[in-house]
């Protein structure tokens, strides 16, 4: 019975994460289709174990009669029943703490505090093991392509926005837009940019600045990255960690000492404040 329940619960919870629209916290979208396998295998698991379980007493009956024969076979349910409480049950809460934790627990999204707790720097673009560093600021996804396949692909990218005299960032091409800019920043010195993300003091230099920064999703959640720009505003602002803002400006760039890095900065002509999007991630769509 309760592998029938445990199967049910999987089903069900895989379901779920697809109606509620959930699924976007966790995984890139593009590879929804591994759980809508889940979905139709668990579901065939789910039947087989309850017509399993259907047929089950007939057969326990016909056994628990015969085990009066002398046979002398060991039957799995008294094996089953001598073994000791806590190994019996320890497997049911392996199963049991996924499904309630995923079904019941709120879900929680990224913000400020997993930047703090991740130590943001600017570590990722000066080390050339990007594999063991949590990406910051500038997305690059050089890792998932061979030197000429990226190479194609930048170029392909910096014809798009270099062309733009007004670049406004959306969700979805966040990522390659952060990364044209980041690869080519020279280029782009003097255009007007705008978009959306949550503010982050971290070690700006004065109160004028900020970064404003989305949290990006490679394959799922555990490779996320937070990126974005250091923004400039006109005069001494008062925005809280984790307040979503949308800004316009015009693209320049500094030396930023607390990262010994020349960064790419928005000089903040136009912003405001907005509320937090129903998915506050963003997602590689190469």
């Amino acid at each position: 019975m309760f592998r029938l329940l445990v199967l049910m619960g999987f089903t069900f919870f895989f379901y779920h994460l697809h109606a509620s629209g959930n699924l976007t916290k966790y995984i890139n979208m593009k590879y929804s289709y591994l759980s809508f396998i889940a979905i139709f295998l668990l579901g065939i698991l789910t039947v087989v174990q309850a017509y399993l379980y259907i047929k089950t007493p007939e057969k326990g009956k016909h056994h628990h009669h015969d085990q009066n024969c002398g046979c002398g076979h060991d039957h799995d349910h008294d094996h089953e029943q001598h073994k000791p409480f806590y190994k019996r049950y320890f497997i049911y809460l392996v199963f049991l703490f996924p499904l309630v934790s995923g079904i019941f627990f709120p879900i929680a999204t990224l913000d400020s505090t997993i930047v703090k707790a991740k130590g943001f720097s600017f570590k990722a673009m000066e080390s050339g093991d990007h594999y063991s560093q949590t990406q910051y600021l500038r997305p690059d996804s050089s890792l998932y392509y061979a030197d000429d396949s990226y190479n194609k692909l930048m170029k392909k990218l910096y014809k798009k926005y270099s062309g733009q005299k007004h670049i406004s960032l959306t969700d979805e091409d966040f990522l390659k837009g952060m990364e044209t800019i980041y690869n080519y920043p020279g280029e782009f010195l003097g255009r007007t940019i705008e978009f959306n993300g949550f503010a982050y003091k971290g070690n700006a230099i004065n109160k004028k600045q900020l970064f404003v920064l989305r949290f990006g999703i490679i394959h799922c959640i555990a490779d996320s990255g937070v990126y974005g720009m250091l923004v400039e505003f006109p005069k001494d602002m008062d925005i809280k960690d984790d307040e979503w803002i949308h800004i316009k400006g015009t693209l320049s760039s500094e030396y930023y000492q607390p990262f010994k890095s020349t960064l790419p900065v928005v000089k903040v002509t136009d912003w405001k404040t907005i509320k937090k999007p129903d998915d506050p991630y963003v997602y590689r769509g190469y």
